[in-house]
């Protein structure tokens, strides 16, 4: 008897949550396994696209630049960001406009079109983004047909970004042109983002790996390198890899060209901090672990 109130009541609490997400996370997609937890963010993921001081700074960056133009952004760590306009549309009085979960693809598939403009060039790195994931994964991009919930690729002036995971309905990942399509590592980047994953160096036990030199990075980006918690964001068993392509660069938002972050372990990959070559062998295990991939 306790046993089935016990089923009853988690049914009932995800049936509420479902009901305050909207239509666009199914009941039946629901459950402790897909759900991606933001409750600690907050409203700091959201906000709105920003041309003015984002999308100047990302035109104005060059390839002799040390920092990666996804790590330019005003947005939350950089380049995560939920629209106000999102965040408006589901809020309600019970949940006062804070978004608790985002949730992972159903079986690894993440419908897309693209918005564009881009060069044959750009397309280019954006499909060999998608190649490595089909080869490497099994997350399966796949082309926008009449699906409700999907990704929609844009070139706006705002610089790259991405939200987390699955939000259900139309959801932006930005690549501006042409400065976050210079390799096909920043759409690779992006795309992890979309999926479900944050940023290698806000792990809750990077403090044994990095050493985040604070008197280096500009005041107001200090936010930027607060630490995850362990319930917000998951290895997957996988040790902390300073080659992820999730992993900022060693000058990422410094104020005077110094390092701002230092690595304290001598490993093969230590200077690769900030690569955005593609996936590190740890990058491709943790999303085969978060999607059970059976590669």
């Amino acid at each position: 008897m306790k046993k089935s109130q016990s089923k009853l009541g988690l049914y009932l609490f995800v049936a509420l949550l479902s009901i305050s997400l909207g239509n666009s996370m199914p009941l039946e997609d629901m459950d402790s396994q897909e759900m991606i937890d933001l409750t600690d963010l907050g409203d700091t993921i959201f906000g709105n696209p920003d041309e003015e001081t984002t999308g100047a700074l990302v035109e104005a960056h060059n390839e002799k630049s040390p920092q990666n133009p996804e790590e330019l952004g005003t947005y939350y760590e950089g380049d995560i960001l939920i629209p106000l306009s999102y965040r408006n549309a589901r809020s309600n009085g019970t949940r006062n406009g804070i978004l608790a979960l985002s949730s992972r693809w159903p079986g690894g598939v993440v419908p897309y079109e693209i918005k564009g403009p881009f060069t044959t060039q750009e397309l280019g790195n954006i499909n060999h983004a998608f190649k490595e994931y089909h080869t490497r994964t099994c997350i399966r991009f796949k082309p926008r047909t009449t699906e409700k919930d999907y990704i929609s690729i844009g070139s706006g002036k705002s610089g790259c970004w991405s939200s987390i995971g699955r939000l259900g309905g139309r959801q932006e990942v930005n690549l501006q042109s042409p400065n976050c399509l210079r390799t096909y590592g920043t759409p690779i980047h992006e795309l992890m983002h979309a999926l479900g994953f944050f940023h290698e160096q806000n792990r809750h036990e990077r403090d044994s790996y990095v050493r985040v030199m604070s008197d280096n990075i500009k005041p107001e980006m200090m936010v930027n390198f607060e630490k995850s918690s362990s319930k917000t964001q998951s290895g997957f068993g996988v040790e902390y890899d300073y080659g992820s392509v999730m992993h900022y660069s060693a000058t990422s938002f410094t104020r005077n060209g110094q390092p701002t972050l230092k690595a304290l372990r001598s490993t093969s990959d230590a200077s690769q901090m900030g690569q955005r070559r593609g996936f590190s062998s740890g990058d491709v295990r943790k999303i085969n672990a978060m999607y059970k991939c059976k590669v």
